[in-house]
Formats: C-alpha cells, structure tokens, sequence
C-alpha cells in the first residue's frame, strides 16, 4: 500500500515538472507567474492576473489549457456583455416532428478553463454572473441548475492601469479568487528571446502532459500534505496579523489597513502551501511553503484605508511586515 502511494506520488511530481518545462518552453520568463497560477489550478481554486497589455497573460492561460489537455474558452469581457452571453441561452427550435421547444445553447462558462479577459470592463451585473460558477460550479438558467464538469478553473485579468469606463471588482468578488497574481515586464534578454521565437517562420506544438483525470487526482492528492501543527499556527498568526484591531498585526498594519484578510484566506493559504509542497516534491508543508504562497493569496484580502491608499502603500509591503513580525513572535527564520 505504501509503496503503490510512493508510485503515485513520484509519477504525480514528475508530471507536474513535465507540465512546467513544456509550458516554459514556448512562454519565455514569467517563472514565478507559471508557478503561481499552476498551484491555484491545482489548488482548485480560481485566479486574477493583473497587468499590463501584452506581456502574455492570455497566451500563458492557452498555454497551460492545451498542455493540460484541459477544454479552454475565452470571454472578453465588454460593458454591453450580457449574463447569458457568458452563462448560455434557452433557444426555441424545432424538434424532428417540427413542434417548436426551448433548447439550452451552452455559453463559453461550460469548459475546463475558462479566461475572464479585463473581468472590470463588465458591469456588475455581468460581473456577478461568474459568482455562482466560481463558489458552486454551477450555473441557473430560468430556474434550472446546471453542474459544470470538473475541474473548473475562471482565470480573469485585468489592466491595473486604465480604470476608466471600468467596474472595480467588489470585496465579495475578489475573495472568491484563492490568489491575485501580478505579471511583471520582461527582462531585456526575455524581450529579445520572445522576439525570435513570435517574428520568425518557425512554429512550435505543444505536447498534451496530462489530461483531466490526471488533474483531478493531482487535486485529491494536494489536499492530503502534512501541515504540522507549528506551521498550522503559523499561518493562523499571519492571517491574524493582518486585521489593525489584532495583537499580532504590525505598525503598518495598524495604520494604512481597514479590514485583514478573512477565513477564506486562511484555506486559501494552507492549500496553496499544501500545493506548492507537492510541486517541491515534499509530502509535508515547510515555513518557506507558507513564505511564498503569502503574498498571492494575500494582497487583494487586505483592504486599505484612507491612509494607506493616499500614501500609494503596497499590500505585499504590508504582508511582508506580517511575516517579518510573526517570525519574529515565534522565533523562527
């Protein structure tokens, strides 16, 4: 038995290394990016990715769906885009005999993975129509509930920059993704790589790693790393340091922070650490495990206050000085 659980495990961890190499070999850079949205996708949970247009965002997303071997849709979020443009539609249609029936016409939200593009130029009202398939893996159509196929992932973006004509994303919203990831520029040897491998004549195809099944099992298996009691009161202390009215919060906290991140965060954390111990290849979650996952799990859980938005503060800063300070409480490195 034991030995049929070390199998799975070293073929889980080495499909996981081949799904990260197939997909750096046609994304150049953006490591720390791959890595992140691979755990919240293993994690099972939902991700936001922010930044600018044209560092690659939507084609990382294609990327990882067709090396996953994962069903993938995009939607391109529009003020006029409507609920059923996303959810799908009854349509009247003829049957064989020719007598007149509604008929459900799927919208792009049925498919494995879906990419929610500049998620803030939609109204809320469309905005919220991805609520119910993020927290149930549903959808409701004139009453009828509808179960998507699993695993089911929403990918959203969106342009930090360029908020006119844009619906901010509300409290209840954000929480719902398990992890907000900022994507940076490339460096100058990044830029000049991406340039020989898109202006040239030659095309590259991406291998198919895994396939559903095997996502589904490397989920069931994330779920079942060892969190140690220590690291467990851990990560509680950090969630709690990020609420202003806790003894455990920093200065900075105290000051620029209106509300800290919630329990959502809390499981949040631990799954994501669960999931990037299974990427290290490790069976139980470590404290660099925790360090790493913090800042995505945690930077758009923690709400600013008048302050703290006047002075232009970074919630990564702020979740530094709660790591920095819990460490600190607790003695470790």
């Amino acid at each position: 038995m034991l030995q049929a659980k070390e199998e799975l495990f070293q073929y889980i961890t080495g499909l996981l290394h081949d799904t990260k190499a197939e997909i750096q070999s046609f994304i150049v850079g953006q490591e720390e990016t791959i890595d992140q949205v691979l755990w919240t996708i293993v994690s099972g949970g939902h991700a936001l990715l922010e930044g600018l247009p044209g560092l690659g965002k939507t084609m990382l997303i294609r990327t990882i769906a067709e090396v996953m071997d994962l069903s993938f849709s995009r939607i391109q979020f529009t003020p006029d885009l409507m609920p059923s443009d996303i959810t799908g539609t009854m349509i009247i249609q003829p049957d064989e005999s020719g007598k007149q029936q509604f008929v459900f016409h799927h919208g792009p939200i049925f498919s494995n993975i879906v990419l929610a593009d500049e998620i803030n130029r939609a109204t809320p009202k469309t905005q919220s129509a991805l609520l119910e398939a993020m927290a149930e893996k549903t959808i409701t159509v004139l009453g009828d509930t509808k179960k998507l196929e699993a695993p089911f992932f929403v990918l959203a973006t969106q342009n930090p920059i360029d908020m006119e004509g844009t619906y901010p994303l509300p409290e209840a919203q954000m929480d719902r993704f398990i992890s907000k990831i900022n994507v940076h520029y490339p460096t100058k040897e990044e830029l000049k790589e991406i340039v020989k491998r898109t202006t040239g004549l030659e095309s590259r195809t991406l291998k198919k790693i895994m396939s559903q099944e095997d996502v589904l099992k490397i989920q069931l298996l994330a779920r079942e790393m060892i969190v140690s009691e220590e690291i467990l009161e851990l990560a509680v202390s950090l969630v709690s340091a990020t609420h202003p009215d806790s003894a455990d919060a920093p200065e900075s906290i105290r000051k620029y922070v209106q509300f800290g991140s919630g329990p959502r965060g809390m499981q949040s954390l631990i799954q994501m650490a669960k999931t990037r111990a299974l990427f290290q290849g490790r069976y139980h979650v470590s404290i660099g495990d925790i360090k790493h996952v913090a800042a995505p799990v945690l930077r758009h859980r923690i709400l600013l206050n008048f302050e703290g938005e006047a002075s232009g503060v970074i919630p990564d800063q702020l979740i530094d000085d709660c790591l920095n300070a819990i460490q600190k409480s607790v003695g470790v490195k």
